[in-house]
């Protein structure tokens, strides 16, 4: 992302008051407006987002006192709804499908731009990865036939949203399906599905289990199909570490999106702070949670350029030494 998305997604109609920049920092312990339970928008069980999302809602549950869970949704193009409408106090959501939300192109909410969605701090990147059965003879994406039964994760995920198109402009022809991450790995080893194109934070649970019960090959990126993803989508070249599934003999060449933690503008900024504090002030909890999060570092924020950070979230950023430009001040 950089700043000619900042500007775009600024003009889709944020009001960022212009003197937050001389407000006074948040007295943490305020409880006035608090709600009396929150729920944080996951994704679909199997994928890395249900596990870290709802790890991080008990967590925070726990350190606050009050009652606040993960709940299973269509992941991030969903979450930014459910955040916007105020259905949920909290979500997770990468920043593509973001940045379509806030400029009022979210596939559920065509015209509509999600405005009371505010940021939080930052979770992971998602890498795309391409996952096969080791028997098939599928030993890069060149391999995969026509025709391809292809599983995306589930309607309106990230991975539907970007990789369908990603496989297009590298020249693959596909029968496109859709499920959560653990239904398809099922698929896939009943000889349901050809391969699975999965965006999701590594190690994702669903390939884990697959590879724990078959064997398995990642397909990467060559250098080429790298380039021509790189120009046409928002994301970043990524490396996968040959330590992170037992299937991988080398690091596998990717992309990536990074995730954020998002809130609703309308949450008490004194609540949105605590959860700040809980989560980027416990990473080794959150490690505990899911090895993702061990990008789950304030440092990471400035990877987000055009959605304002909840008045919370930026007064705990500078709180702990990390300069927020006024534009990005919610």
């Amino acid at each position: 992302m950089n700043g000619t998305l900042r500007t775009a997604a600024l003009a889709a109609g944020f009001g960022i008051a212009a003197s937050a920049a001389g407000a006074q920092s948040v007295d943490v312990d305020d409880r006035s407006g608090w709600p009396q339970s929150f729920t944080v928008g996951t994704a679909s069980q199997g994928g890395t987002y249900f596990t870290y999302g709802s790890g991080w809602a008990n967590l925070v549950a726990e350190e606050l006192g009050i009652s606040g869970g993960g709940q299973v949704t269509g992941g991030p193009v969903q979450n930014m709804a459910l955040v916007h409408a105020g259905d949920i106090e909290m979500g997770m959501t990468t920043l593509g499908p973001a940045f379509e939300a806030v400029n009022g192109r979210s596939p559920l909410a065509p015209g509509n731009p999600h405005d009371q969605v505010r940021a939080m701090f930052p979770m992971y990147e998602t890498p795309f990865v391409v996952t096969v059965l080791a028997g098939s003879g599928v030993e890069r994406i060149a391999d995969i036939e026509d025709g391809a039964v292809i599983g995306f994760g589930p309607a309106g995920s990230t991975s539907d949203t970007y990789f369908p198109a990603m496989l297009e402009t590298v020249g693959v022809d596909f029968d496109k399906r859709n499920g959560s991450w653990s239904d398809l790995a099922g698929q896939l080893q009943d000889g349901l599905l050809d391969v699975i194109a999965f965006a999701a934070g590594i190690p994702t649970p669903a390939v884990s289990q697959l590879e724990a019960q078959n064997e398995i090959r990642v397909l990467a990126f060559t250098e080429d199909e790298t380039d021509t993803i790189l120009e046409e989508f928002p994301v970043s070249e990524f490396t996968i570490p040959q330590a992170t599934y037992q299937s991988l003999d080398e690091d596998k060449q990717a992309v990536s999106m990074w995730n954020f933690a998002i809130a609703n503008a309308e949450l008490p900024a004194s609540f949105v702070y605590n959860v700040m504090e809980i989560v980027l002030g416990n990473n080794e909890r959150m490690v505990e949670i899911h090895r993702a999060a061990r990008a789950t570092k304030p440092e990471h924020w400035d990877t987000n350029t055009f959605l304002p950070f909840h008045e919370g979230a930026w007064q705990w950023y500078e709180d702990n030494g990390f300069d927020i430009p006024d534009d990005l001040k919610g």
